[in-house]
């Protein structure tokens, strides 16, 4: 967890509203900007999954208007399931959809086995052999990945959609310098040899090691720490220049000093290369200094989306509250009392072998109603901007 990081979070809307004003300003080492000109909230504004959602404005109701970017990458109704060898079908994801804009940052949040890996994978359809896409469609630069041809997912995947791995240390060859691991993402998509690609790979690693590429570019990853080696990973996935890069969990293992570093070395690129990201994880903090929008996933299910701004100071799913309730405070903060016990959300996660009727989040939320346990809820807009899956909002 970052130092510094505290949301006064309150079941009470009055104290949220109250405390909206100060909580992006006491994150530590994210220079976030709390007022977003309206010309780039408008740009970053858009319907929610389903094509027709009602919006609440003032007790009247209205339609979602389109939005106003053609998103580079558009997931309609997505749904994923892992098969066991007997045959038994494990839902990862449903009914997932969402969009991403040319230059825009999305965040995935949520906690473990929420599906946010399964999601990173299926983007790319990069999962494993047991995983099976069932539904939905995934549109990227106008074209169906779904129902691309092999010869075509190569092209794309490192070329046009980077993806960064969890765990570095597991990604990159043990056995392989860095600069020849480097090299053979580049000689897979441009025609570059001897002397030019050497040039390349050290233009490469300069980006995210500034005056130090000839030394990491001859070292094996076991030299490397593992900031070094995420590093290195993130000059895997801008070497041919793509549009869209999924990190998931690019900090995970890090301490919170070297996972600042990350967090401003992605928004260094963002902006120097133009590019789109999606970046995947259980710390809101990281969200907050980096994110245009985040998409909050429980059990494979997206329950809230929004701005930034909205889903962490004005979180609406009980679930999106409870999660950054559990939040750690400042630790330069007093102890109130001999003793302090962090919040948790209750109960476990549903078993997605076996799910019971209604809303997912049930069993766990203190606000469930009867109709939580007799269907799930559909998405509906609180806003132009802000749409959440819950009957407190008449989903």
């Amino acid at each position: 967890m970052l130092p510094g990081f505290t949301l006064p979070w309150s079941t009470n809307t009055e104290d949220l509203r109250r405390g909206s004003g100060q909580i992006l300003r006491q994150l530590s080492g994210f220079p976030f900007q709390l007022s977003l000109p309206f010309e780039r909230l408008a740009a970053h504004q858009s319907c929610p999954p389903d094509s027709l959602v009602r919006t609440w404005v003032r007790g009247q109701e209205k339609v979602c208007s389109a939005p106003r970017m053609i998103p580079l990458l558009q997931v309609q109704d997505l749904h994923v399931a892992y098969i066991s060898r007997a045959g038994k079908e494990s839902p990862a994801l449903a009914g997932v959809g969402f969009d991403v804009r040319p230059g825009e940052t999305l965040g995935v949040l949520g906690e473990s086995g929420s599906g946010k890996s399964t999601l990173a994978l299926a983007l790319p359809r990069l999962l494993p052999g047991n995983a099976e896409i069932q539904k939905g469609v995934i549109l990227f630069e106008g074209q169906d990945l779904l129902r691309a041809e092999p010869r075509a997912l190569e092209r794309i995947r490192g070329a046009r959609i980077s993806l960064t791995f969890q765990e570095p240390s597991l990604a990159l060859h043990p056995t392989i310098r860095i600069g020849g691991q480097i090299g053979d993402v580049l000689a897979a998509h441009e025609s570059l040899s001897g002397g030019a690609l050497r040039r390349r790979v050290l233009q490469l690693l300069a980006e995210v090691f500034p005056g130090d590429p000839e030394r990491i570019a001859d070292s094996y990853p076991h030299q490397l720490s593992g900031g070094q080696q995420q590093r290195v990973l993130i000059a895997q996935a801008i070497a041919c220049g793509p549009s869209l890069i999924v990190a998931d969990e690019p900090t995970a293992s890090l301490d919170p000093t070297t996972q600042q570093d990350i967090i401003g070395l992605f928004r260094t690129l963002r902006e120097k290369f133009n590019l789109s990201l999606i970046l995947i994880t259980h710390n809101p903090a990281l969200l907050a200094g980096l994110a245009d929008r985040i998409l909050v996933l429980y059990a494979g299910k997206v329950v809230e989306i929004g701005s930034t701004e909205q889903v962490l100071t004005l979180p609406q799913h009980p679930y999106t509250l409870a999660l950054l309730q559990s939040v750690p405070g400042r630790l330069d903060e007093p102890a109130k009392g001999r003793k302090s016990r962090l919040p948790v959300i209750p109960g476990e996660a549903p078993n997605l072998a076996a799910l019971a009727n209604g809303c997912r989040f049930a069993a766990r939320c203190a606000d469930r109603m009867e109709l939580c346990t007799k269907r799930e809820p559909a998405a509906v807009a609180v806003s132009e901007a802000h749409a959440v899956a819950c009957f407190k909002y008449g989903g």
